[in-house]
């Protein structure tokens, strides 16, 4: 169980969001976070929904400690319905490690453009996992009020009559909650994450094992972006410096503006040592 109304409202701030925007990037982020819950400190998974409607695409990478980072394609988006902003296309999944020589992808279809149920669509057909998924936000203006969500997964082993409580407990929270965008009218009445918890795992002596503090994190630098130059053939580089007068770059993910000069760039290309693709 997640609950991320600050996160949230941190990206709507970092990238100058939107309602509808805003409400894709927390659905998607809370998905990420939930499925990346457990992980490896190192490992990563990145969702990318690639509609094909006008919010141009969305991204969401969280880390096994909760570290998290993402952007849409059209932040400014808005008056449209969440659905048709997303359009049709494909769920992308990329797990990935330091230490594995091939990231783990999977994809599947974009089938209703609301998020958390295509996610749920993509772990049944690509990775065989039996899911209850539910992510959603509150968003009033410029202000998110409420975003969290939920996962629940059947493991080969449960029994029926487990299945059974935990499906019943499922229609108890839903009810609950009483809203189209379960469960945020929870966690806005004070419930906490131990507390949906409680009721999805009611009458089967829940015994809490972790709690993190997600936070979002971009690891973009001034580094990456010379690694980036010199993946390009040099004569390129230069004939940017010369037309542009500098190299200027803005990360995706946090919006941070970079921007390096002739003599800078001269300079660094001087000194790098190694191979780029390398590193």
């Amino acid at each position: 169980v997640a609950t991320a109304r600050n996160l949230v409202n941190e990206f709507m701030m970092m990238h100058t969001m939107a309602e509808v925007p805003a409400d894709a990037m927390g659905r998607l982020v809370i998905c990420s976070l939930l499925m990346s819950n457990g992980m490896q400190d190192e490992q990563t998974l990145q969702i990318s929904l690639n509609g094909d409607g006008p919010l141009r695409g969305a991204v969401a990478i969280s880390s096994g400690t909760g570290e998290t980072r993402g952007y849409v394609g059209m932040p400014s988006l808005n008056n449209i319905p969440l659905t048709e902003a997303v359009g049709k296309g494909t769920v992308q999944v990329v797990k990935n490690h330091p230490d594995w020589p091939v990231p783990y992808n999977g994809i599947t279809s974009i089938r209703n453009g609301d998020v958390d149920r295509d996610i749920g669509a993509y772990l049944a057909e690509s990775e065989q996992r039996s899911v209850a998924l539910a992510a959603a936000t509150s968003i009033n203006g410029i202000l998110c009020t409420a975003a969290g969500g939920y996962m629940v997964e059947q493991l080969p082993q449960c029994d029926p009559e487990t299945k059974k409580k935990i499906e019943k407990n499922l229609a108890t929270l839903v009810k609950a909650d009483g809203s189209n965008s379960v469960p945020t009218k929870l966690l806005s009445n004070g419930e906490t994450p131990l507390d949906i918890a409680s009721m999805v795992l009611d009458g089967l002596d829940m015994q809490p094992l972790q709690q993190i503090t997600p936070s979002a994190k971009c690891d973009c630098s001034e580094e990456r972006l010379f690694r980036s130059l010199r993946l390009l053939p040099r004569e390129e580089v230069d004939k940017i410096v010369e037309e542009e007068g500098c190299i200027e770059a803005r990360c995706h993910f946090c919006g941070k503006q970079y921007r390096m000069g002739p003599e800078q760039v001269s300079e660094r290309f001087a000194t790098a040592v190694g191979d780029p693709s390398k590193d």
